[in-house]
């Protein structure tokens, strides 16, 4: 059947927002590089093994040098042959032929009507292997990718912002532009550009007063904007162009990376890139004879003790906001050196929980010290401000790794066309929480309550995701036996849908035993997930588990924008004003007994866990605390 949309229907206004965002997903893809009193969230660098700092410079900086930065692997895929025939391919969109043959291209071709493919047809990246080519002295590459280049400029002439691809793509077309005219200058061996091309400084002008005239702000997009006007500042040495460029990566800087190294856009795929971005700002700013300050380079090393914190034991970092499934790149000499390599190389970091104002928290078991690196387990907790730029409707969701594998998962990142599976992946439904079937909102969450211990740590969560809804999580991770806890409540003026929902791996087979109790594995695994409903203060009812349904869309993973697999996803429901769902989360070997009884102490219950073969005792509160007793 049909995808049919979950709300009225979905909006055009969030399109420009994602075609920035395809921007960008290109380089990822290719380049992917305590006590019980509530408490303020911790510095995330305290106790950690502080990284060196980075080092000066060996030699003074050098002056207008802007080193051309390649083409973000789309090159890869357009080799010289096909621009000869004017064919284009990017993504999962077959090779599509674009022109007559001869240069003179269709820029408002889009045959799959995909956002992104029509955004990077314009950027020029493809043009990448003809540019490499020319520079090295192939004249009859360089002159294919000058006509192509010059029949974009002569068909989109300034200013071209009626048009979202052109105007998504100019930041990586600028730069396309200049590396096209460094090529002329080494293959034709000049000094200086040959009056036949005259038209790449115009248009070099013409893009520079673009991107002066429509900053996208702070955030990913703008940096690599001011980049790009700083680089056209450099070549065609205008101080003053350089100077509006070097001002804003300045003054964006402090709000694209806060002071504990979060970046603002709720993203851990776009953290990762945001930390690869900045480092190529310092780079750029030094080589054209500007000092990039301190700012930059603390603020991002913030980030790479963040990027590390947020590793799980997979190496991988999770599924938040629009994030693919992406390794921690290993950046040596750095924090992230040991979590990329799983503990193969690096300095071990000390602190196990990280919890940050921007809405994250991060936590393991430990980093490999008593057992292997990828058998310890780790989560991540979503609270903190609303929903903006990549991020997803995930407040109170939880990733969860442990025994070697995933075991709740997040929906993933369905790209950026503006359709049903793009609203379902970043919607509530595609996350771990409570989910309110009425509620529209992208509230924001707070963390009311947090206590860390050696062996147990216990968040409490609140919000209001719709008018007259409030919704709790309180949730205890413990460690040996590693079992996570989950209480949710909501409460409503009128009577809701509630359903607290388990994302599970796609590889997984799911049993149901009762009203009570599902268990997952895959088939051969030596490893299951059993996933408890325990009756508290309401009565349970029947276990529901979907998987890979259109109708509405729920019970799928996107580990790329371009993969996309059933996934179970187990769901406890209430139906009136107020629902209590208890939920416990036990990875455990194949072969292990995991069995529960409850009591009660005074107006708290007990829930009394065995799990292969050890037992815990979780006391349950009337205020929603949980407390590991034994």
């Amino acid at each position: 059947m049909p995808a049919r949309h979950l709300r009225t229907r979905t909006t055009l206004r969030l399109t420009t927002a994602m075609l920035t965002g395809a921007a960008v997903l290109a380089v990822m893809l290719v380049a992917p590089w305590a006590g019980t009193e509530p408490e303020a969230a911790p510095d995330p660098t305290m106790s950690q093994t502080p990284e060196p700092p980075s080092p000066p410079p060996t030699m003074p900086a050098r002056r207008d040098i802007y080193t051309c930065p390649a083409y973000s692997g789309i090159d890869r895929t357009n080799p010289l042959g096909n621009l000869y025939r004017d064919t284009f391919t990017w993504g999962t969109t077959p090779p599509t032929r674009v022109g007559d043959g001869h240069g003179n291209i269709n820029w408002r071709l889009n045959p799959a009507k995909n956002p992104s493919w029509y955004m990077w047809l314009h950027s020029l990246r493809w043009l990448g292997q003809g540019i490499t080519a020319g520079g090295r002295g192939d004249k009859a590459a360089l002159q294919r990718v000058s006509t192509i280049a010059r029949d974009w400029v002569n068909d989109n002439p300034y200013s071209w912002k009626s048009d979202v691809g052109a105007y998504e793509s100019t930041m990586h077309r600028t730069n396309v532009l200049i590396c096209l005219r460094q090529a002329v200058l080494s293959g034709l061996h000049v000094g200086q550009l040959p009056l036949t091309y005259a038209w790449l400084d115009k248009a070099l002008l013409d893009h520079a007063w673009f991107l002066r005239k429509n900053y996208s702000g702070d955030w990913n997009h703008g940096t690599d904007e001011s980049m790009a006007l700083f680089g056209i500042g450099c070549t065609l040495m205008r101080s003053d162009l350089k100077k509006v460029a070097a001002d804003r990566l300045t003054s964006a800087i402090k709000t694209s990376i806060d002071t504990q190294g979060s970046t603002n856009e709720q993203s851990t795929g776009y953290a990762q890139f945001n930390y690869a971005l900045w480092g190529r700002a310092i780079d750029v700013l030094r080589k054209c004879g500007v000092d990039p300050g301190t700012t930059i380079m603390a603020r991002r090393r913030e980030l790479a003790k963040w990027l590390a914190l947020a590793t799980n034991s997979l190496g991988n970092l999770p599924q938040l906001g629009d994030s693919e499934v992406v390794r921690t790149v290993p950046v040596q000499g750095t924090v992230l050196e040991y979590a990329g390599t799983l503990g193969a190389r690096g300095i071990r970091p000390t602190q196990r929980i990280g919890i940050f104002d921007a809405g994250y928290i991060f936590g393991r078991t430990g980093w490999g010290e008593t057992r292997a690196f990828a058998q310890e387990s780790t989560y991540s907790i979503r609270f903190g401000p609303s929903q903006k730029l990549h991020g997803h409707n995930d407040h109170t969701s939880i990733t969860y790794t442990s025994h070697g594998r995933d075991i709740l998962i997040d929906g993933g990142h369905a790209g950026y066309t503006v359709d049903d599976w793009r609203f379902w992946a970043r919607s509530q439904f595609a996350h771990n929480e409570l989910t309110v079937k009425s509620a529209t909102g992208h509230p924001e969450t707070k963390l009311v309550r947090s206590s860390l211990k050696p062996t147990s740590e216990f968040y409490e969560l609140h919000d209001s995701p719709g008018a007259g809804v409030d919704r709790t999580r309180d949730v205890l991770v413990q460690k040996d036996p590693d079992v996570m806890v989950v209480l949710d409540r909501g409460t409503s003026d009128v009577e809701q849908e509630y359903s607290a929902l388990w994302h599970l791996p796609a590889d997984q087979k799911v049993v149901v035993s009762g009203n009570d109790r599902v268990v997952a594995a895959r088939p051969g695994d030596r490893v299951k997930t059993t996933v408890l409903q325990i009756p508290y203060r309401q009565e349970i009812t029947p276990i529901e588990v979907t998987s890979g349904e259109q109708d509405p869309i729920q019970g799928w993973h996107y580990t790329t924008i371009d993969e996309r697999l059933p996934a179970p996803v187990v769901k406890f429901n209430r139906s009136g004003k107020n629902a209590t769902v208890l939920s416990v989360i036990a990875p455990t070997r194949s072969n292990a007994n995991v069995s529960y009884t409850t009591s009660w102490q005074g107006d708290r219950m007990l829930l009394h866990l065995t799990v292969d073969g050890a037992t815990t005792v979780v006391g349950i509160a009337a205020d929603g605390t949980l407390q590991r007793v034994k």
